[in-house]
């Protein structure tokens, strides 16, 4: 039985998914970290004995939340999380922690993912904002997550990832009845003209959903902040792999930006040579790029954000941080909407 909690942990089944020897880890004591409102992360603070054994690591575990937990087996979020640390994360030059442990039953809930501890690194704050360069650091991420399987036909040789096939017909159903109650939800926090906006996307939905691809790649899927980890030294270490798809990687993009940078005017400003950074990055690494189409998918891409918002807030635990965390979410992407007459695209 895998456990799932950390009081379901012991010292013997740590110390052996950690390649110890028996009896080495004396103590193990955890403590709540993250804000993420689909699974549970834990730091466990380990005590070892004859043993250099690492001071912490990560334990993520299954929401104790049934409908977060629902959600999740929906869209196979904790699966698919799972499977990259199995398969991919040791190929793919994206930064990531290291996992000393991955495993899930075939209920696709019971899982634990144990996961090296990036101390002093810190979690970027979605709410506050991110500055430019935390922004170009990660841009940086996403180009090397990117670059590797850019068009390449083992996107459909993967088994655990295309498991989840086209979604967009899941989204075309339930986006409508969600987005009536995230509009109730928020129409007192939400301008006029945010909600105006998101009425005309919801009508002109089918425009976002066919629209052909730029390009197919590895796409992280809830590239923001809040996923990131910002060490002392600049670097930028990227968690959260449950919205793994394949895609477009302008998707990512917008979204990192659209989120991510909290004042509007100095979005508008960055954003023209912020893209640019991203196609000359994956140009360093051997991918040739349309500009005027990576341009135009980027655009098209500004709806990512506003989508995610409406989706996570309506089907994971509510809580005080989250619900503003949506809002701003939701806000940031829609003024990225407007500015960049995104509309006109569907």
């Amino acid at each position: 039985m895998i456990p799932t909690r950390p009081e379901d942990m012991t010292t013997g089944w740590l110390a052996e998914r950690l390649g110890a020897p028996p009896g080495s880890l004396v103590s193990f004591t955890p403590r709540r970290i993250g804000t993420g409102q689909m699974c549970d992360s834990y730091r466990l603070a380990l005590d070892w004995e004859g043993h250099d054994g690492p001071e912490a690591i990560v334990a993520k575990c299954p929401s104790t939340d049934q409908s977060s937990r629902q959600i999740a087996k929906t869209v196979h979020c904790y699966w698919l999380e799972v499977n990259w640390y199995r398969e991919l994360a040791g190929e793919i030059p994206v930064t990531c922690p290291p996992c000393f442990h991955a495993e899930i039953a075939d209920n696709e809930t019971d899982f634990a993912l144990l996961l090296g501890d990036m101390a002093p690194a810190e979690q970027g704050d979605q709410l506050a904002g991110a500055e430019i360069a935390e922004i170009e650091a990660a841009i940086g991420e996403a180009a090397k997550l990117h670059a590797r399987l850019w068009n390449s036909d083992r996107l459909n040789a993967i088994p655990w990832l295309n498991r989840t096939g086209d979604n967009s017909p899941l989204v075309r159903m339930l986006l409508p009845q969600l987005y009536r109650g995230f509009r109730e939800r928020y129409r007192d926090r939400l301008a006029p003209e945010i909600l105006a906006m998101g009425d005309q996307f919801i009508a002109g939905l089918d425009g976002y959903l066919d629209a052909e691809p730029f390009a197919r790649t590895l796409c992280h899927g809830d590239f923001r902040i809040d996923n990131l980890l910002f060490g002392p030294g600049g670097g930028v270490t990227v968690v959260d792999w449950q919205t793994l798809q394949i895609g477009t990687g302008l998707s990512d993009i917008a979204y990192l930006i659209g989120t991510s940078i909290a004042d509007p005017d100095r979005r508008k400003s960055e954003e023209g040579r912020l893209v640019d950074l991203y196609c000359e990055l994956l140009e360093s690494r051997g991918r040739a790029i349309d500009r005027e189409g990576a341009w135009l998918a980027y655009r098209r891409a500004a709806f990512a954000g506003f989508v995610m918002a409406i989706f996570a807030s309506m089907n994971v635990q509510r809580t005080t941080r989250g619900d503003e965390m949506f809002a701003v979410m939701a806000e940031r992407p829609a003024r990225q909407i407007l500015d960049l007459d995104s509309l006109a695209l569907l």
